[in-house]
């Protein structure tokens, strides 16, 4: 049995023949005009490739700033309230009364009040830190030392890499032990291993049981560590130390009082300092925020000066999070500028493009080409030279990351949506200011395009 189709069933798909072929003949004819005039093509598209590299650029520099501020908090704890001591100004108005010894910050009895009258707290890590030198026969660090206690590495999220930190055996019996910051052996220890000898602070030995994991380079800057902290809160050395090293809160105690003394060129000066820092760890995230306030009000009944400073990880956090949308819409911003910018670029060119075509578009016209033959062409041009300038944009943009994070060490994040929305912005610029050439391209008269010389 034979089947016969009939004339009207083959008209689509003839339809549809024709105007894959005419499409394809378009594009062809359009790469071809670029082509001709490659060094113009160029120089049109570099607003686009400029525009969107800078858009996945930008994105994945701030993605990488953003995820590393936000690790750096999550690190903190976002269940925890972190309490540090701060030296009040001098009141100028009573210095005939100032004394040469000046008391201030946390004190064990508000660790007390605060874990015995506010319902939540769980656990509550004390620290002092003490700026000291520290050696190994000839070789010395200046240092942070920070006495705490055992549980410290499960609070701020910050373990041993090497040996174990000190127990709660150890802190109650005021041993002598020690975990040293990362770096620090390998000035210390440059030729033994570390891990079962001593080290030295001023007429103490503390034996090395461990050595912590590195911090990350924001982390030490921070105060995610002692240094930071002594600096905040006017210890001896009035700036942070590069190194850290761990004993117990009980042997800080002992070894070092509770008094810093300076000396200066005729100038003697003391503090006293009960704590230096304490880590609150509340039961639930969603009472971190009322705990908080709980606990401003209360050191705020018991001190007569603002001597301390309340920091929570988690409205930290909270802030990053906005900080970052806000970053993302002013990148945004700048990414549409400049895209904006290659898309009038673009324009103008195709405008002068057409004033020069004036003569091949009548030619068109007179022999059968519709208005919709010339709007199809100077677009597909127009769309051709901008997804041109969008692929380059996007393979420069993967690449500058790239580039940027191995030679100055800087993390950087290419998300998935950025160089599909840069790539998909420049297309619809090309669409965009692509039409109006188009159309007047189109709507000149073939008598008068054909008299232009």
């Amino acid at each position: 049995m034979s089947i016969t189709l009939k004339p009207s069933a083959l008209l689509p798909s003839f339809i549809t023949a024709v105007g894959v072929t005419r499409l394809k003949r378009t594009v062809q004819l359009g790469m071809k005009s670029l082509w001709m005039h490659r060094l113009r093509s160029l120089l049109t598209g570099l607003g686009i490739v400029f525009g969107v590299c800078s858009v996945i650029a930008m994105l994945a520099i701030g993605e990488g700033l953003s995820y590393e501020a936000q690790e750096q908090i999550r690190r903190l704890g976002s269940n925890n309230i972190i309490i540090r001591s701060v030296k009040p100004p001098d009141d100028r108005s009573t210095s005939a009364q100032r004394t040469w010894m000046v008391e201030y910050g946390l004190t064990y009895d508000d660790i007390s009040h605060i874990r015995n009258t506010i319902p939540g707290v769980q656990i509550i890590v004390p620290s002092r830190i003490i700026r000291k030198d520290v050696w190994n026969l000839a070789n010395r660090i200046d240092c942070d030392i920070v006495g705490t206690v055992s549980w410290y590495p499960d609070m701020r999220n910050h373990h041993p890499s090497k040996g174990r930190f000190f127990t709660e055996e150890e802190v109650n019996a005021n041993e002598n032990v020690c975990v040293l910051g990362n770096g620090m052996a390998d000035i210390l220890f440059p030729l033994d291993e570390p891990i079962g000898n001593s080290v030295r602070v001023d007429g103490d030995y503390y034996k090395v049981i461990g050595i912590m994991e590195p911090l990350s380079r924001q982390s030490t800057g921070n105060g995610n560590n002692g240094g930071n902290q002594t600096a905040q809160t006017g210890g001896p050395s009035g700036a942070g130390a590069p190194y850290q090293m761990y004993i117990p809160l009980t042997a800080a105690k002992t070894r070092f009082g509770e008094t810093l003394v300076q000396r200066g060129s005729g100038s003697f000066s003391a503090e006293r300092v009960e704590l230096h820092e304490a880590t609150i760890k509340v039961e639930n995230t969603e009472d971190v925020i009322e705990t908080w306030h709980i606990i401003s009000d209360l050191l705020s009944a018991n001190h007569k000066k603002t001597d301390y400073e309340i920091v929570v990880p988690l409205d930290l956090l909270r802030q990053a999070e906005r900080t970052k949308r806000i970053f993302n819409i002013v990148l945004g911003a700048i990414a549409g500028i400049s895209l904006l910018v290659g898309g009038i670029g673009i324009m103008n060119i195709m405008l002068a493009t057409v004033t020069e075509r004036t003569r091949e578009i009548g030619i068109r016209r007179a022999l059968g080409a519709k208005k919709r033959d010339i709007v199809l062409q100077f677009v597909i041009e127009t769309v051709l030279l901008s997804a041109t300038g969008g692929i380059i944009g996007v393979v420069l943009g993967l690449a500058i990351p790239i580039v940027i994070t191995y030679f100055a060490d800087l993390k950087t994040i290419v998300t998935l949506w950025s160089p599909l929305l840069a790539f998909s912005i420049s297309a619809f610029v090309g669409v965009v200011f692509g039409i109006y050439p188009a159309m007047r391209a189109a709507n000149m008269d073939p008598v008068e395009a054909l008299r232009h010389e």
